[in-house]
């Protein structure tokens, strides 16, 4: 009898991403990718993740990172994505197209499960189409919406640190910001460490980053997922 295979999908603003894990959380298959549709109604994600599950057909079970705020696999939120997710039960959509038991979590805090240590208080945060943000305890995750918490001169995070915001004000002054708002988070929550991934992480100037601040491969989003069953 074959081990338990978890599919893991990662919702982004712009791509969407599968890879079939093993219960260690090593891949079993290529990652998978393709466009995140326009509009990004449930309807459209959900068709691009069944194309998807063609390549990544022999699973067991699936993890779903998602753009936004979710609540016992229902989502509240998703500001990057269409209006019409709003209460969308995802999960259980997701069970009734594939046959299969899922969970579904916020993305960024689903690519921390991948990264963390797993000691004290950890932060992750996300830089790609929009601003993730999960924080840790002991290797225990709780969501939070830092997004859309005022930052600087009336604008917010992700108005400051997405990816609108580095195409308008250029590389240079996004890094600036991002060092600017990495300053204020470690002094709002007095982390032990905090991950940075997401797309535009090949953006960032790392040299100038703190000691205690680590960039990790964006593949984690997917490679988490298992962890969303232990």
């Amino acid at each position: 009898m074959r081990a338990m295979r978890t599919l893991s999908i990662d919702i982004g603003g712009t791509g969407i991403k599968a890879i079939t894990l093993d219960l260690e959380g090593q891949p079993l298959t290529e990652r998978t990718r393709l466009e995140t549709p326009s509009p990004a109604t449930p309807d459209a994600v959900l068709a691009v993740i069944d194309e998807l599950v063609k390549v990544q057909h022999d699973f067991d079970r699936v993890s779903v990172g998602f753009p936004g705020v979710v609540k016992d696999g229902v989502v509240k939120t998703a500001p990057n994505l269409d209006p019409s997710w709003d209460g969308f039960a995802l999960a259980l959509d997701i069970e009734r197209r594939l046959g299969r038991p899922a969970r579904v979590l916020n993305d960024a805090a689903v690519q921390g499960l991948g990264v963390i240590e797993g000691l004290g208080f950890e932060v992750v945060i996300t830089l790609g189409t929009g601003l993730g943000c999960a924080v840790y305890v002991d290797g225990h995750a709780a969501g939070l919406e830092l997004a859309h918490h005022p930052f600087r001169k009336g604008e917010t995070y992700e108005e400051c640190l997405g990816n609108a915001a580095r195409k308008s004000a250029g590389n240079k002054r996004w890094n600036k910001q991002v060092r600017r708002a990495i300053a204020q988070i470690e002094a709002l929550f007095n982390y032990r460490k905090l991950y940075i991934g997401g797309g535009n992480t090949k953006h960032l100037e790392t040299s100038e980053l703190p000691a205690n601040v680590a960039v990790v491969d964006n593949v984690a989003g997917l490679l988490g997922g298992i962890r969303l069953w232990r």
